[in-house]
């Protein structure tokens, strides 16, 4: 195997790694009433739905929040793998706006009108490609596997319409560079592509330069809306050029 150095800041026990393909996703981290907007990468709390709907927590449970707090641990990296044209050129991802009628709303009051029907706007990415690296304890990263390759119930990115075009578990638990090494390989990649050559998005301590915060780290899906999650912080990484 080609030899390929460390990821940055990257030191957990073990890695694996996800591979989010389809022809639509959409990852809300300020979505409500009747505009749905997506951001550009995957969210933690769309990766850890995604987790969290295989192993078949229920949102519902009155143990859900402590379920969801057992990931709070594990790193998160998210990188741009974009899909390349026959002229090997990155294929650019879109964004879709679609519009359709949803009848029984709830108000920015907090009312619910049954009989309301209003016309709303949600935003899809197409021709989008990610890799996430997931980082932390051993045991924890056994369970997350075993639950991506037979999962519990139906698993989507972002809406129950955005349906995975692969398999989403891509590399098992290995070494860090090594789970690199294989997701590039089942992406099309060259096995020695650093990571600094794509895209990237890193979770980062609050007062490093660049760092951003997110409100996208799940307490629990079942909570009160305004109550689901809380902040963390990140850093968005573009290629270098």
């Amino acid at each position: 195997m080609t030899s390929v150095p460390p990821l940055p800041a990257m030191s957990a026990n073990a890695c694996i790694a996800l591979l989010l393909d389809g022809p639509m996703q959409s990852w809300g981290f300020a979505s409500r009433f009747t505009r749905r907007t997506t951001a550009l990468h995957p969210t933690r709390s769309g990766i850890f739905g995604i987790i969290a709907a295989a192993s078949g927590i229920d949102k519902h449970g009155e143990n859900e929040s402590a379920l969801v707090a057992r990931f709070a641990p594990i790193r998160v990296t998210v990188v741009t793998l974009p899909r390349q044209d026959y002229r090997g050129k990155d294929r650019l991802m879109q964004r879709l706006d679609d519009y359709h009628t949803v009848t029984g709303i709830r108000r920015a009051s907090g009312k619910v009108e049954d009989d309301a029907t209003v016309l709303t706007h949600r935003h899809y990415l197409l021709d989008a490609r990610f890799g996430v690296l997931l980082e932390g304890d051993t045991s924890l990263l056994a369970e997350i596997e075993e639950a991506l390759t037979n999962p519990k119930w139906g698993i989507w990115f972002g809406r129950k319409c955005c349906l995975p075009a692969t398999p989403v578990l891509a590399a098992k638990r290995s070494a860090p560079a090594e789970a690199w090494c294989t997701l590039l390989k089942k992406t099309g990649y060259p096995s020695e592509e650093r990571l600094e050559h794509f895209d990237h998005v890193l979770e980062v301590a609050a007062g490093e330069s660049g760092a951003e915060p997110l409100e996208d780290m799940p307490v629990g899906y079942g909570q009160p809306i305004g109550e689901r999650h809380t902040s963390r912080w990140i850093s968005r990484i573009p290629k270098e050029r």
